[in-house]
């Protein structure tokens, strides 16, 4: 059966650095789709930046809805603009940073109900 899920019911995740709403996952009823809502705030001068992480046996698709940014991977520096995508394959170490003057959003899309169990967070 068809449902509408929305934002103001999405699960907080408390992620470091970011801030991240799960509005689809598992745990919402999915068998194979999560989608998270993320916001990563400009930069503050001298904070610690956020180390990468990666996902075992999935692919992640980031989808930029505004702001710039740069996702840092194992296959390089992908500059980012509203309307990008970039699809990260499964296994590679990467990390998003805001690079603009405003919040970056964006739209993250996992073909798996549950994330958490297969994602490795690494320090910085």
């Amino acid at each position: 059966m068809a449902r509408v899920l929305k934002q103001a019911g999405a699960k907080s995740m408390g992620l470091p650095g970011r801030k991240s709403l799960e509005i689809v996952s598992g745990e919402k009823g999915s068998q194979a789709v999560t989608l998270r809502l993320v916001e990563i705030p400009v930069p503050k001068p001298g904070e610690a930046l956020r180390g990468p992480h990666f996902h075992q046996g999935f692919e992640e698709c980031i989808y930029v809805m505004s702001g710039e940014g740069c996702t840092e991977a194992d296959s390089g520096k992908h500059p980012l603009r509203a309307g990008d995508t970039i699809l990260i394959p499964a296994g590679e170490k990467h990390v998003t940073r805001n690079t603009g003057a405003e919040p970056l959003v964006l739209l993250c899309f996992f073909p798996v109900a549950d994330i958490s169990r297969r994602t490795q967070e690494e320090n910085a």
